[in-house]
């Protein structure tokens, strides 16, 4: 059986190399332009030629997103940008719209193209269609059923791959085609550049009373009228790749590193479980608790088993919950000292309990009983942002792997 593919964001570089590190099988990515997320760092020119680099040296690949709904001015700018990106050495490119996938098939007719989630592809005839195009690959409409997407495999061309999304954000909107952040502050959603309206809190005003505002109160914290709980679809591997999907793709290019790193090793784990033993698969409840180690909103299965009823909304509040600091990340380990080189990310002090976070779906945790700045002194806590710190730790660690602790309760 042909392996299904685990897709990561990234936002950044960085996020790139720690997708891959802890498992994932390709990334998609964003340049300056064209991208559905224009408040991600994403990439320059330089930093796509060393990602690629990166992913392609260890067998992983990278897709690049141009999935905006071009407006005339965007077009203008589109040739001297595939010309910029068309060597670099992309697996493929996503697209949602004709003239953007016209214009690339002429100008790098070489390049694989996937078909966005922004195109709304929500039947059989559709992506068939797609795929007469040049489409390789449809990336699904969030809006379909398990029994949908089977009944879409069955009916299409061997040929031609679908992916679907697993984990992340869901969206008010058909499959991202919105415009309350347009009419809200003049970002337009489908050009890259979301301010999550959906996510605010509304009153209700009566026309013949302007600036009376009448609270629509679920809780005393008010009434969040269009806030998506978050995918999470880690209870059912065997559901997802028995439909016939080629690729299980994570949302969020904006999450940290630790999100990023921390979601993919969890699925990955899971994923390879079920490969190496199908028949006696049982999914491991701890691969949840882990999940909800990084930042996230009450958890939902979207579409895949019904249609969404206000079960699926979050009606109390728009904020995450946060149990766990994203601690430090480790740069180098001498394992002479035990010394690691660590690189802040929220605070630490003597007497912390710390767990370390490894690929390979490993890690341990331990005290913290030694810390040393950069001027080689011994202190009792590293406050500052990015610090540059040495740790003794109890087990050898390497680069890559992330420190994280545990909080009394939730940030939000």
């Amino acid at each position: 059986m042909h392996k299904i593919e685990l897709l990561a964001p990234a936002g950044d570089l960085q996020k790139l190399k720690f997708a891959i590190i802890y498992g994932a099988d390709a990334v998609y990515i964003g340049g300056q332009i064209f991208g559905m997320r224009e408040k991600a760092k994403n990439f320059s020119l330089e930093d796509m030629k060393e990602g690629v680099e990166f992913a392609h040296n260890r067998g992983k690949k990278v897709y690049i997103t141009l999935n905006i709904i071009p407006h005339n001015d965007d077009i203008k700018h589109l040739e001297a940008y595939l010309k910029d990106i068309k060597d670099i050495g992309f697996d493929a490119v996503i697209v949602s719209d004709p003239g953007t996938l016209m214009y690339l098939q002429e100008m790098a007719p070489d390049l694989e193209v996937h078909l966005s989630t922004q195109a709304n592809n929500t039947n059989y005839m559709s992506a068939k269609f797609w795929h007469k195009q040049g489409i390789s690959r449809v990336i699904l409409a969030r809006e379909l059923s398990f029994e949908e997407i089977k009944e879409i495999r069955e009916n299409i061309p061997e040929t031609l791959e679908l992916e679907a999304f697993i984990h992340g954000a869901m969206c008010i909107s058909y499959s991202g085609r919105c415009l309350l952040s347009n009419y809200m502050t003049d970002r337009d959603a489908n050009r890259g550049e979301c301010a999550h309206a959906c996510r605010w809190k509304y009153h209700l005003v009566e026309e013949k009373r302007p600036g009376e505002y009448y609270p629509v109160v679920e809780t005393d914290a008010g009434t969040f009228f269009f806030n998506s709980k978050d995918l999470c679809m880690i209870e059912h591997i065997p559901e997802l790749i028995q439909t016939g999907l080629s690729s299980l793709k994570i949302e969020g290019r904006m999450k940290s590193v630790y999100y990023v790193a921390n979601i993919v090793r969890v699925y990955r784990e899971a994923i390879d479980r079920y490969y190496a033993d199908q028949e006696n698969f049982k999914y491991n409840p701890e691969w949840l608790t882990e999940i909800q180690k990084a930042s996230h909103r009450k958890f939902t299965t979207g579409f895949y088993y019904k249609k969404p009823d206000s079960e699926d909304q979050l009606y109390t509040s728009s904020s995450y919950d946060r149990y766990y600091h994203f601690s430090g990340v480790v740069l180098d380990y001498d394992e002479k000292t035990g010394f690691a080189t660590i690189e802040q990310r929220n605070k630490i002090e003597i007497g912390d309990e710390i767990e370390v976070m490894q690929p390979g779906y490993l890690g341990f945790i331990q005290k913290v009983d030694i810390l040393i700045d950069h001027n080689n002194r011994a202190v009792e806590s590293v406050p500052h942002a990015q610090q540059i710190f040495k740790m003794k730790m109890n087990q050898p660690v390497k680069a890559f792997d992330i420190l994280r602790m545990r909080k009394e309760e939730s940030d939000v």
